[in-house]
């Protein structure tokens, strides 16, 4: 007779097991007899009508989270429309494993998808508040009757922007009154009583701690001052007395204090956290660079702006970088709860496809000199160089009918960094060194190969160097640097190379979520893909002015992108750092040169195919390459004019294309022909000026 104990850990393990869908064919006719369309799933599901159809005729399953979506829609439809005129049953919601909440690193993710926020599992239902008080809303009862919560957790959404007046704005309209005083007050009130927060974007992950982001005049009322003096630390002195009085409530800060991003949290009790996040807009925590114009909005704007990028990507923790970095973390956990074996119980393990929870020292190549591991090594062997291009035609290699063109026209590939990282693999375990190796291109690694043989056209840069010149002698380059010289019909044969054995494409779920982020506030923007290309121009030229607020969301998408992607490979920082130190940054386990060479790598290769094929297509070579953007001579004003169309007037594939999607291009900007002469004679890059004006190209969205 087994034990309760042992019954109990074989119902867990039939709990845990993937959730069993219908045949093909069962779905099917259960979406036919609910009158939906697959397009209306594909939405719903955030994934394409082919998916669907996929799903439907077996030839995919999807995968969890939205398997498990998939399935609660199906089992619902199954209870209204049974087979054989079967009596519907009343449906039965799913019950969720009882296992424990991982505590290892911050909020990730197992499955290579994002989850549905509409259908995140619980980890437990907790009271949005205590019984004895609730929070007022002032939201009008239309608009809360219009847009459900996802959670029932947190009916009032992520975060909320507080006024002087005691107004805390929320999204979707939504106003609640805040009676704190004190940030502790403000911190009791948000966790018992406000209803804010966001589920875990995967089932292996944290919840969203609640974000309450204060005005000025906030600030000033909870006793915080309205400038921060500190402006190198960027935090409150320790004996500031908003500061004692949270450490006297026995809440704590965390190690970088109380600044513009400030966590004030307690020991989390069971699986409860109990954290808050507080945004201070009037010491800067809104960067004017990545969120324009956002920090001087009315609290309600700021409350959309922030309210949009919390549900289309992450509750923001910090600057864009900080959240690029953090999405890639909610998006594959780095544990989830696995059961030991001799105990029976369940512990946390790591999550297959993570970084871990330890950080991983790079090969020699892919670091730094200043590297403790390097540094103390004495390597004097090279470093892995792989950079965006900056490239500038020589002046001498103009053609006389290129001087006689009108114009010079600048493309930009939209997100390319975001562009390359799709299916990417990159490397997970630590690297190991081999002598001689036959190269392959499937391993993601760091190859010591001469390509200094390799003779391309003076007219176009090298894409083996970031400054477009021809390599000297043996160097260390990325996998995609070299697995393009032997697409070009060169023999490579590398000397050394640091290879890592497990591999997967890390990066796969971070950009599908931020990818459909870009998409769909450009489409809110009026720029959508069932445009022409003419269309396409002129809804670019004018998609900054339809909406304020979602222009400021797109440029924060583009900054995560770029910065998350900056983030893998942190420098030190400080006056006082010394060479063979540790520093923070490379104590984490998304401290990964490899992984950001990788993106790098690819995104230069992506680029000099498209040079490459331009000249195939129409025999044009580019005067500038400054990392995304390219820069071509052309007889009018716009991209039209030169780009390579079909007769039937479709794009030819190869070159560059209009477009709204990541790796597809837009107009950057347009300057007379001679002005970008000029500047090559002067050895300057017109590609980073061709906007006009002051304004300098933000290298690598």
């Amino acid at each position: 007779m087994p034990s309760e104990e042992e019954l109990f850990a074989s119902i867990d393990a039939l709990l845990e097991e993937e959730p069993q869908l219908p045949p093909p064919a069962e779905r099917a006719r259960l979406r036919d007899a609910a009158g939906i369309t697959q397009a209306r799933i594909a939405k719903a599901m955030g994934v394409t009508e082919q998916t669907v159809k996929n799903w439907e005729n077996g030839r995919s399953e999807p995968k969890p989270p939205r398997l498990e979506a998939y399935q609660r829609l199906l089992n619902g439809w199954a209870a209204k429309y049974p087979a054989h005129g079967a009596p519907a049953a009343a449906p039965t919601p799913a019950p969720q494993p009882d296992v424990p909440q991982t505590f290892a690193g911050p909020a990730a993710a197992e499955s290579d998808e994002p989850a549905l926020n509409a259908q995140a599992p619980a980890v437990q239902e907790r009271p949005v508040r205590p019984a004895g008080r609730a929070a007022t809303s002032r939201r009008p009862a239309a608009a809360r009757a219009v847009k459900p919560a996802a959670d029932p957790r947190f009916p009032h959404g992520p975060l909320a922007v507080l006024d002087g007046d005691g107004s805390a704005y929320g999204v979707d309209g939504l106003v609640l009154d805040c009676p704190a005083a004190t940030v502790v007050e403000l911190v009791e009130w948000t966790l018992r009583e406000s209803g804010l927060g966001a589920a875990r974007l995967h089932r292996h992950g944290k919840d969203s701690d609640p974000l309450i982001v204060l005005t000025a005049a906030a600030a000033v009322k909870l006793g915080l001052p309205e400038r921060l003096e500190d402006r190198r630390g960027l935090r409150l002195a320790e004996d500031h007395p908003v500061v004692k009085q949270v450490l006297k409530a026995k809440w704590q800060l965390t190690q970088r204090g109380f600044g513009p991003w400030a966590r004030i949290y307690r020991k989390a009790q069971g699986r409860e956290r109990q954290c808050v996040q507080l945004a201070i807009l009037p010491w800067d925590a809104l960067d004017s660079r990545s969120w324009p114009g956002v920090a001087e909005m009315e609290p309600a704007d700021v409350a959309r702006v922030l309210g949009v990028y919390a549900q289309r990507v992450i509750t923001p923790r910090g600057g864009t970088a900080v959240n690029g970095l953090e999405l890639m973390t909610a998006l594959r956990p780095p544990t989830r709860p696995e059961r030991d074996e001799e105990s029976g119980g369940w512990v946390s393990g790591r999550n297959p496809g993570s970084l871990g929870t330890e950080p991983m020292d790079p090969a020699p190549p892919e670091g730094q000199p200043e590297h403790p591991a390097i540094f103390h090594s004495g390597w004097q062997g090279g470093f892995l160089h792989e950079e965006a291009y900056q490239w500038v035609r020589d002046i001498d290699q103009l053609e006389g009918w290129e001087m006689t063109q009108l114009y010079a026209v600048g493309l930009d590939l939209n997100t390319a960094f975001l562009a390359s990282s799709a299916r990417l693999v990159v490397g997970l375990s630590a690297p190991d060194h081999f002598h001689a190796p036959s190269f392959n291109a499937k391993i993601p690694g760091s190859w010591l190969v001469d390509l200094s043989h390799i003779e391309i056209n003076p007219r176009l840069p090298s894409p083996f160097t970031p400054d477009g010149k021809r390599p000297t002698g043996p160097a260390w380059y990325q996998t995609h640097t070299v697995a393009y010289a032997q697409e070009l019909g060169f023999h490579v044969q590398p000397i050394e190379a640091y290879l890592r054995r497990e591999t997967g494409a890390y990066l796969d779920p971070w950009h599908d979520r931020l990818k459909n982020a870009y998409v769909d506030t450009l489409a809110d923007l009026g720029v959508t893909k069932d445009l022409s290309d003419a269309e396409f121009l002129a809804a670019m030229e004018r998609h900054k002015e339809v909406d304020p607020a979602m222009a400021a969301v797109l440029a924060a998408i583009k900054a995560t992108v770029k910065g998350g992607i900056g983030k893998l490979f942190e420098n030190p920082q400080g006056r006082g750092y010394r060479d063979g130190d540790p520093w923070p940054a490379m104590q984490r386990p998304t401290w990964r040169p490899d992984i950001r060479a990788a993106v790098i790598s690819k995104a230069r290769v992506n680029m000099h195919r498209k040079l490459n094929n331009m000249v195939k297509l129409t025999g044009l070579y580019p005067l500038a390459v400054l990392s995304d953007c390219v820069v071509y001579p052309s007889p009018g004003a716009s991209p039209l004019d030169f780009l390579p169309y079909a007769a039937s007037g479709k794009p030819q594939p190869g070159g560059f294309r209009l477009g709204p999607t990541p790796g597809l291009a837009k107009l950057e900007g347009v300057q007379p022909m001679a002005w970008a002469v000029d500047l090559m004679e002067q050895g300057l890059n017109p590609a980073r000026h061709i906007k006009g004006g002051d304004a300098v190209l933000d290298e690598g969205e």
